[in-house]
């Protein structure tokens, strides 16, 4: 990994884009939904993983982004422009090393993806592995291995006309010579390498994996064979090792073992718990990962230890400021958001329905097009408005509705003999806004919110801090306000 370490050094690196990845000889992370975003991926290299894969992407989602080129992250990232989410972000310190799964039923489909990604990656590989049924009834996945003529077609096409190697992943068969056919058809068609899951379709990871299929797979091809389905029994470098050596294979995948702690790939030793979970949150941050995409990646990690104390306050976390305070990363994380904020990203503080991606602009260019009102309040009913950007987080209340802001509100409506507050609400575009009218003033939130009620409660809570019942210290610090 001295090129890796190298790159984090220099912050940039010249490639040969003649030089193709060499999958002989491997540790890989493997491809996992959910774990394998770009803060894993870094982390599993920085940790001495050789080639990581991406989480399997689906080319039906894939195929309709746009790639746009995020300078203030360093990234690369494909938009899907129907909801402005992330599909894939990548970046150049993991260029060289990075292999995207694609999940894909359809040969042309799969090209089309291809080609929009394939200047951004070092290697494509097709899930023909996955025996879920999101995938098996999309005729993706363990589907194709029933279908292989028309894996063979998927495969051929890509290698035909991409510039990149093409692998796939599998599982064995239940018999071993039909394994061994299988894999010399997909072999055939000049992919690079075979990922092998030593599992059938309907072993799950409490059955043993078979090495003895893959001894015998690998007699009878002639490109590298990637092992899969070890973690069981790998609690330490060496066992990777070891679980390569018993299937003969090039070279070695690691799934669970990595998600539990990703430092398995240190040739040193683990690292403990504590210290992973900083370097993966601090990566989320400056990546700007999804917080529940974070959580998620945290859970696997604390396992059982959800149910401690410590557990059960971060279960209670939505936000990537609140995860930070608890690893002591809180002022880390509030900097860097105030940071992102003000440089202009387009983040959850900025979000309005207003803003869309084109589909018909250059790299890196983004558009905003008007889009249908669902439920417009009339403009002369926000002439004096009180507006600050705010956001009604769920996370910072209990589950005693008394302790809300409509309630709070009402509360203190009652006991100071006022009418109550009522509220209006404008929703575009599935995002919704509310302007509260409480004692002859009206108040709302900039922000958008995801549904109507939080939208109300946001408005609330501009009132009550404008009367001052709540501080502004106080939502500084539960991250209502970004300051």
């Amino acid at each position: 990994m001295f090129w890796f370490h190298l790159i984090k050094t220099v912050g940039k690196m010249v490639v040969d884009k003649s030089l193709k990845l060499n999958y002989c000889n491997k540790v890989i992370l493997a491809p996992m939904v959910r774990v394998g975003t770009l803060p894993t991926r870094l982390l599993a290299l920085e940790m001495g993983a050789d080639i990581v894969y991406s989480e399997e992407l689906i080319d039906l989602k894939l195929v309709k982004c746009k790639r746009t080129i995020n300078e203030l992250l360093g990234t690369v990232d494909y938009i899907d422009p129907t909801d402005g989410t992330v599909a894939f972000r990548t970046c150049d310190l993991e260029k060289p090393f990075v292999v995207l799964q694609m999940g894909t039923s359809d040969a042309s489909r799969a090209l089309a993806v291809g080609q929009l990604v394939q200047d951004d990656i070092s290697g494509l590989d097709i899930n023909m592995g996955c025996p879920k049924e999101f995938s098996i009834k999309g005729g993706m996945g363990a589907a194709l291995m029933a279908q292989p003529d028309k894996a063979v077609h998927i495969l051929k096409t890509l290698v035909d006309n991409l510039k990149i190697p093409i692998t796939c992943k599998i599982r064995i068969l239940p018999n071993l010579q039909d394994t061994v056919e299988l894999v010399k058809k997909l072999a055939s068609t000049g992919i690079a390498a075979i990922a092998i899951h030593a599992r059938t379709r309907d072993e799950r990871p409490q059955h043993n994996p078979h090495p003895d299929f893959i001894r015998e797979i690998v007699k009878q091809v002639n490109i590298p064979i990637i092992a899969n389905g070890g973690s069981r029994d790998i609690q330490k470098y060496a066992d990777i090792l070891k679980f390569r050596a018993d299937c003969n294979a090039s070279s070695v995948m690691v799934a669970r073992a990595a998600q539990l702690n990703v430092s398995i790939f240190r040739k040193e030793g683990l690292l403990p718990m504590d210290e992973v979970i900083f370097k993966y949150l601090k990566l989320s941050v400056d990546y700007d990962n999804p917080p529940h995409n974070t959580k998620y990646g945290i859970q696997s990690i604390l396992r059982d230890l959800q149910m401690t104390p410590r557990g059960k306050k971060f279960l209670q976390c939505q936000t990537m400021q609140q995860m930070c305070e608890i690893w002591n990363l809180g002022d880390y994380c509030r900097n860097k958001e105030l940071e992102i904020y003000r440089r202009g990203k387009l983040g959850r503080r900025k979000v309005t329905p207003n803003q869309v991606i084109s589909s018909d602009l250059n790299d890196g260019e983004t558009v905003t097009k008007k889009l249908k009102t669902e439920d417009k309040i009339e403009a002369s009913a926000v002439e004096g408005i009180i507006e600050e950007n705010i956001s009604f987080l769920r996370c910072n209340y209990s589950s005693d509705v008394r302790l809300f802001p409509k309630s709070v509100l009402y509360t203190y409506a009652n006991k100071h003999n006022k009418l109550c507050a009522c509220y209006e609400t404008e929703g575009q575009n599935k995002l919704f806004r509310s302007i509260c009218k409480f004692d002859g003033k009206l108040y709302r939130s900039t922000f958008w919110q995801k549904n109507k009620r939080q939208a109300e409660q946001a408005a609330a809570l501009v009132c009550l801090k404008h009367i001052g019942l709540v501080a502004e210290e106080e939502l500084i610090k539960n991250g209502s306000i970004l300051r």
